[in-house]
């Protein structure tokens, strides 16, 4: 494959921050990519350059690291043309994947933490449609849960408290993390869901970690008198994993909290999920395995900075018996790649923000419309074996 032109360019993501889009050419034509970009992020994530000219875009306008990945899943398209296949096809051979598996989605349905201007320390609360039939049957039961839970929030809290966050999740101005555990669990019932829905978290807990403790309210002005130790805050997680439909919880210590991780991890039965702790880095990665510190990673290729390194990542963590959850950024765009990825990648499950805002759907209209509907009766929907789609 000869490639006869790149042009990379500026463009906006869905906050108003710049971000690079990648045109590349071959005789196949034209392949865009664009890239994303974080609002909580892991310290060891790839350097996403900015130029800090504060005459334009407040300073974000120069780029590295998400420079590379652009031009790197421009490459990974104009590869899938070159052979003549789908997207995910040509991710699963370059992956050496046989298998391929429609994910579970985890919709964002509540927004706090950095994602969200409310008092809620907790980044998101999610819900995973495990009882589906197919991923089109989840993103139904997804959207009528989503409209279900916007009537539970404003009949509770009032029409202003349905405003969305970044990921289009609802943003209602509560502090207690149980209180939106009990809007999940109340719409939920109400939709008639019980049997066909769970909860997923993500913590975020290093953008509330300070000086050795958590501070549950780190959005008020600062008082060590109410910051927890992470013993603590970890009993708070085994109260939701008692009396919530809890089966996952992402980053629920700090990046650098080794020995909560470790601890919390081996008390626990549920799914825990390192991000911000392993920033799809096989160097972290490792280090995670040798403390066995959490038992999933978060895939994302803008953490590492290209697709190859993405792929080695992934399987780095399968083969090791972690589970792999593919995701999106808080910075999106409209570009699709990654409901291509996770297909490929065969890890069965991904999170991509809720059933609302154009550049979250997306990607869950490319898994249903293109994906699912092209594989026919071949489509495989990972359902409750989503932390092991290879036991479908």
């Amino acid at each position: 494959m000869s490639i006869i032109n790149i042009v990379a360019r500026e463009i906006l993501d869905s906050r108003g921050n710049p971000t690079v889009e990648v045109d590349l050419q071959t005789a196949k034509g034209l392949f865009r990519a664009a890239v994303p970009s974080g609002a909580s992020t892991g310290i060891y994530e790839a350097l996403e350059l900015r130029d800090g000219d504060k005459t334009r875009y407040k300073g974000k306008a120069k780029f590295g690291a998400n420079a590379i990945l652009g031009v790197s899943l421009a490459i990974c398209k104009a590869g899938a043309a070159e052979k003549g296949v789908p997207l995910y096809r040509h991710i699963a051979d370059l992956a050496g994947n046989t298998e391929l598996v429609l994910p579970v989605p985890a919709f964002n349905v509540i927004n706090g933490g950095s994602h969200a201007g409310n008092k809620l320390a907790m980044q998101e609360f999610m819900v995973l449609p495990v009882g589906a039939e197919s991923f089109r049957d989840a993103l139904r039961v997804g959207a009528e849960l989503y409209q279900t839970l916007r009537g539970v929030i404003k009949e509770k809290y009032g029409q202003d408290a349905t405003n969305v966050g970044d990921e289009g999740g609802f943003a209602p101005n509560i502090l207690e993390n149980s209180e939106a555990l009990e809007l999940l669990k109340t719409a939920i019932e109400k939709a008639g869901f019980t049997d066909k829905v769970v909860i997923g978290m993500d913590v975020a807990a290093s953008e509330f970690f300070i000086e050795g403790k958590y501070d549950l309210d780190f959005k008020s002005p600062p008082n060590a008198a109410r910051h927890i130790s992470g013993q603590e805050l970890a009993d708070i997680y085994q109260g939701f994993v008692n009396n919530y439909p809890v089966v996952s919880i992402e980053d629920p210590f700090d990046q650098d909290d080794w020995p909560a991780w470790s601890q919390f991890t081996a008390s626990v039965g549920i799914q825990v999920v390192g991000d911000d702790l392993t920033v799809t880095n096989p160097r972290r990665i490792e280090r995670a395995l040798e403390e066995k510190a959490c038992n999933c990673l978060l895939l994302k290729v803008n953490q590492i900075g290209s697709v190859t390194e993405s792929i080695k990542a992934c399987k780095l963590a399968q083969e090791n018996g972690w589970g792999v959850m593919v995701s999106h950024r808080s910075g999106e765009t409209e570009d699709t790649f990654i409901a291509d990825l996770v297909v490929g990648l065969c890890t069965g499950q991904i999170k991509t923000g809720a059933p609302c805002r154009s550049e979250r759907l997306a990607k869950y209209n490319q898994l249903m419309r293109w994906i699912e509907e092209e594989l026919g009766d071949q489509a495989r929907f990972a359902g409750h074996n989503f932390r092991n789609p290879s036991a479908i």
